[in-house]
């Protein structure tokens, strides 16, 4: 009975370990997707406003010379693409926010196996 029980302890063991170090690896991936996908927003979105002001400055240059309300017109663009972009900027957060944790269904399983292992150690001094 007590060699049962001690290897039950050292599966236990084992299996606690390999847990601790999945939740590790898995909280440094979802840091580092995270950041990586932060760092691809980013840049894509300096690239879509600086091209959006690139295009505006040539049209108010353009639209300078026009007699009616053509700034009013290139400032509603300006706006407009302003709230596209906030737009989706947010949605973007909030799809970010919502996705679930990295390996969280191979961490339910490792407690499973964990209580399993347990469990069966404890069954054994009955």
């Amino acid at each position: 009975m007590a060699i049962i029980e001690s290897v039950g302890r050292l599966g236990a063991t084992i299996i606690a370990m390999t847990q601790t170090r999945l939740e590790l690896a898995a909280v440094e991936i979802e840091e580092e997707s995270q950041r990586l996908l932060a760092y691809l927003m980013l840049g894509m979105l300096s690239l879509l406003l600086f091209g959006i002001a690139l295009l505006l400055v040539a049209l108010v240059i353009v639209l300078v010379f026009w007699d009616s309300y053509r700034i009013e017109a290139a400032i509603g663009m300006a706006v407009l693409f302003g709230a596209g972009g906030a737009y989706c900027a947010a949605r973007l957060a909030g799809s970010i926010a919502a996705k679930p944790r990295l390996l969280g269904a191979t961490m339910a399983e490792l407690n499973k196996d964990l209580n399993f292992v347990r469990n069966a150690g404890a069954g054994d001094e009955r």
